[in-house]
């Protein structure tokens, strides 16, 4: 029988209910347990895939192709359970879906209304494919008492009715904020907003007190007394040296051993030693590198939370510390002087994704600096198309080589994508249609040239990576390309979509068209950001 935990946050947003999701579900897991964690987002777009970066962070794809909230990238990263389709839902997914159902006449007359059917909706997405599991976590977005989120609030509070007490567990993480003038930490915000979800008719069970300095006992009781809760069911947490040591810190306050006494749930000591590693590996060094990011993004870091990750995870592969150096793309447009004062320094050169012609110069003279020099390079979606257009210009001889997503040119070894083929079928796009969900996403095959470098990194000649992208570079040009010294190494099944190229002549030089950094696990490296640091790593020890 699966048993749900929900979790819900107050007084402030960014608290880190996924971060805290993911650590438990991972300390649940450390102890037998079979789980599956569900984002519920209160926001009316379908998913998150026509937003902003700076609007929401990134974009994170699953295997089956959804566009998802980037907190699905914590559960992934800290449990190894791939998610799905069905673990991420927005308000305007459902209202999409009840509209849809109206209009075809499918409630046979009825008045639709947020309650029954939009909370129904919500239930019965909760409850989906969950087989053989033993804990449901959901993470409730927005903060309790925002107007969005009141229906996922209701249909907890329906939920918990249906399946019982014991089938369920409501957690709420609050901030417990320190007043520096009157030296003390104050409560009155957490049992503000556990009034407040209360009132909706959730009574937590135990509560995530985020704080920045140790949580008097006293204060412990007070919670616990105005909150109705059991003192050992008030958890501190205090901020982490890093996110990896979360799960243990938890487990030290005594998190999960306090969710299985609410569940009647007796268990042997957690499996931590997974986690213990990790740590000592982050805390304990043997060496140092840089690497200067080249993006579009890089005001808001958590438009490349994944990136960033991988490359941590990459660190802990060969047991070195990374440093990454967010770089405007466009700064790389003053000129060469302006890129050697910037790049010289790093150990290594990555290109992310990104969309869009802002900044593009400036990420194909940050490839070109990267080829000239001999620095170690990586080039992801984007960067992989940044750096065919820059081998195309400078090594095959095509001046005006550009992207058709740039605008009209004559020359393009970058062009949208109108057709490929799927599990579904073959997919078919067109100029000027729709933006959200039309890109190629998901997992896809891909085919490796057997005495390739990417081979040799992978260690098969048969992949299967995320993809995200609307635009691909153009095979017409394979030749000359590979006549400059740009192999096509990796191919889709059917040896027409680029997958992943490189430099032979190059002490690492390697773009690819998907995005390996969504299945980085801290305990699993990706290959390629395990080879990418080692080769920063020998960068390092030659300057």
């Amino acid at each position: 029988m699966a048993r749900f935990i929900f979790i819900t946050g107050g007084v402030v947003s960014s608290l880190g209910k996924g971060l805290m999701a993911a650590s438990l579900a991972a300390l649940l897991q450390a102890r037998g347990y079979r789980v599956r964690i569900r984002k519920f987002d209160p926001y009316l777009n379908v998913d998150p895939g026509t937003m902003s970066p700076y609007q929401h962070g990134e974009v994170y794809v699953t295997d089956d192709g959804a566009e998802t909230d980037l907190d699905l990238g914590h559960y992934e990263r800290f449990t190894g359970v791939s998610a799905r389709q069905s673990d991420n839902i927005t308000s305007g997914r459902i209202y999409q879906t009840i509209i849809a159902r109206e209009r075809r006449g499918d409630y046979l007359g009825a008045t639709v209304q947020v309650i029954p059917h939009v909370t129904d909706a919500i239930k019965n997405f909760a409850q989906a494919d969950i087989e053989d599991l033993d804990f449901v976590l959901c993470e409730i977005g927005g903060t309790v008492g925002d107007i969005e989120s009141l229906p996922f609030i209701e249909a907890l509070r329906q939920l918990r009715g249906e399946l019982g007490r014991e089938a369920t567990c409501a957690i709420h993480v609050t901030l417990v904020p320190y007043i520096a003038a009157a030296g003390e930490l104050k409560t009155k915000p957490t049992q503000h907003s556990v009034r407040e979800l209360t009132s909706l008719g959730v009574q937590p069970d135990l509560l995530l007190c985020r704080c920045e300095r140790p949580l008097p006992e006293q204060e412990r009781a007070k919670i616990a007394l105005f909150c109705n809760v059991r003192k050992e069911a008030v958890i501190p947490a205090l901020d982490a040296p890093n996110i990896y040591a979360v799960p243990l810190q938890y487990h030290a306050e005594g998190l999960d051993a306090e969710v299985l006494r609410h569940f009647g749930l007796a268990s042997a000591p957690p499996a931590l030693a997974r986690w213990t590693d990790i740590v000592e590996r982050l805390n304990r060094p043997e060496g140092e590198v840089t690497i200067g990011v080249v993006g579009k993004y890089v005001g808001l870091p958590d438009a490349y939370k994944s990136l960033n990750e991988a490359l941590v995870h990459g660190g802990m592969a060969n047991r070195v510390k990374v440093h990454v150096r967010w770089l405007d793309a466009e700064l790389f447009e003053a000129g060469d002087d302006e890129i050697a004062a910037r790049l010289e320094p790093m150990h290594g050169i990555l290109v992310p994704g990104g969309f869009g012609t802002r900044g593009t110069e400036g990420k194909i003279s940050a490839v070109r600096f990267a080829r000239e020099r001999g620095v170690p390079f990586f080039g992801i979606c984007l960067g992989m198309q940044m750096a065919c257009i820059e081998g195309a210009r400078h090594t095959a001889g095509i001046g005006d080589a550009s992207s058709s997503e740039f605008g009209p040119t004559d020359q393009p070894v970058v062009g949208i994508i109108s057709e490929w083929m799927s599990d579904e079928g073959m997919q078919t796009r067109a100029v000027g249609g729709d933006l959200g969900g039309t890109m190629r996403l998901g997992a896809y095959e891909a085919r490796l040239a057997h005495n390739s470098h990417a081979a040799a990194m992978y260690g098969e000649t048969v992949i299967s990576e995320r993809h995200r992208h609307r635009y691909e570079v153009n095979s017409h040009y394979r030749d000359a390309l590979e006549a400059g010294g740009l192999v096509f190494s990796g191919m889709s099944p059917d040896g027409l979509l680029p997958e992943i190229v490189e430099r032979p002549d190059h002490p690492w030089f390697v773009g690819v068209q998907f995005h390996p950094e969504l299945k980085s696990r801290p305990f699993d490296p990706h290959p390629l950001f395990a080879g990418f640091i080692g080769a920063a790593l020998r960068q390092a020890r030659l300057v």
